[in-house]
């Protein structure tokens, strides 16, 4: 006899679809609807009661905080018992709270926050939650990365630090001086200035600033709009300096600066196109098989391995409660596309390897790869493995009873 349709495991993507960052949640929900598909495709999750799919629903936060609450009322009324989030560390740090002080009051209706792009590191120091795990490196294991290549270029004698005003924004900016401070003291800081969240729509006066400081570098952690028009907007004013991004390898960045970025963009990312081997190569060409459009062009490696961490934990704990579901994540090591890593237990921040990339023409050694068909890639300069990468958490988790 047929057996009855099991019910699935809802997961509530609650992010930004609509505003300044639409492109960036966009592009969110298609690689966790790919690695949600890969997941059901061999069977769903394993469960005591027997195998369940999973589904991914989404919320439009419209990148607001009190959006992003409603639609995490809305979720958890709606069964979703795994909440996914990442684009603005300060939406994540109120949604981190919301879940602590529901959790407490609904031991019944408990849920698990997954954060896949918010890295304020404060979320994994002191506002560390056992209900919450990050799966991308955090701000200042981001900025360790990109100095391990600034500290080398010993032509490097002036910089400008340019960030967005709000959590995220201060902690690059604050961990650049610091680590600059450290590694490179003969390096001037010209310009340290924050500027509103996606709200500026013509960036030309702060172009016209850093040139104008004779900044020889941008150290930035700005993404989606407040990165593509700042970029434009230092192309048209005639900088020549060198970019030290969070994000520049996508989302229009190497389309918007063109020939002017070659050799002087560099970006920081868990995984980038280029790894250069076999099984990367293969995954990446899965990706651009299931979304051939060039604008969708955005892979997230990060956020293949949580939906892939998030299977392991479930079928390791032959349950999709959120107790169980958390102690099994907490232990789970996973692999996918020759990238691996391990979820900290006693933080719950992810550790895995980050490589930096130059942004080079497609076609020049090492860019087999290009970025939303705009013809330049980025070449991976190094790779930080996940032991060197790792950096000292402050937490002290409180754990349910």
């Amino acid at each position: 006899m047929a057996q009855p349709a099991r019910a699935p495991v809802k997961l509530a993507m609650i992010e930004g679809l609509s505003g300044g960052n639409a492109n960036g949640g966009e592009a969110v929900f298609r690689n966790l609807v790919w690695a949600v598909e890969r997941v059901n495709q061999r069977g769903g999750v394993k469960t005591a009661d027997g195998p369940r799919p999973l589904q991914l629903d989404r919320y439009d936060s419209k990148g607001q905080i009190e959006e992003a609450l409603s639609a995490l009322r809305s979720a958890i009324d709606d069964g979703a018992r795994f909440i996914l989030q990442g684009n603005s560390s300060a939406v994540a740090a109120a949604l981190i709270d919301a879940i602590n002080k529901h959790n407490e009051r609904e031991p019944g209706r408990r849920v698990l926050f997954l954060n896949y792009s918010a890295v304020d590191p404060i979320l994994t120091n002191e506002k560390c939650s056992f209900w919450h795990f990050r799966f991308d490196a955090h701000a200042d294991m981001r900025m360790a990365a990109l100095m391990s290549v600034l500290r080398e270029d010993r032509a490097l004698k002036s910089v400008y630090l340019l960030g967005q005003d709000y959590s995220f924004g201060h902690a690059v900016l604050r961990e650049a001086r610091r680590q600059l401070g450290a590694q490179r003291p003969d390096v001037r800081i010209v310009g340290d200035e924050l500027h509103p969240l996606l709200r500026i729509k013509d960036f030309a006066p702060y172009a016209t600033k850093i040139k104008a400081s004779g900044a020889q570098a941008v150290i930035t952690g700005n993404f989606s709009n407040d990165l593509t028009l700042l970029v434009k907007a230092a192309r048209e004013v005639g900088f020549t300096g060198t970019f030290y991004t969070f994000y520049g390898n996508a989302l229009g960045a190497p389309a918007a600066l063109g020939d002017a970025g070659v050799g002087k963009v560099i970006a920081v990312a868990d995984w980038l196109p280029n790894a250069g081997t076999a099984a990367s190569d293969a995954f990446y060409r899965a990706f651009r098989q299931r979304y051939p459009q060039p604008a969708d062009d955005y892979v997230h490696m990060r956020m293949q391995l949580m939906i892939e961490a998030l299977a392991q934990a479930i079928d390791r704990a032959r349950s999709a409660e959120p107790v169980p579901a958390a102690l099994a994540l907490e232990q789970v090591r996973v692999e996918l596309g020759g990238q691996r890593g391990a979820m900290r237990a006693a933080d719950h921040q992810f550790q895995q390897q980050l490589m930096v990339g130059l942004m080079e023409r497609q076609g020049a050694p090492g860019v087999k790869f290009d970025v939303e068909g705009s013809g330049y890639g980025f070449r991976v300069i190094k790779t930080i493995q996940p032991a060197q990468a790792e950096m000292p958490s402050s937490c002290k988790m409180t754990r349910p009873d």
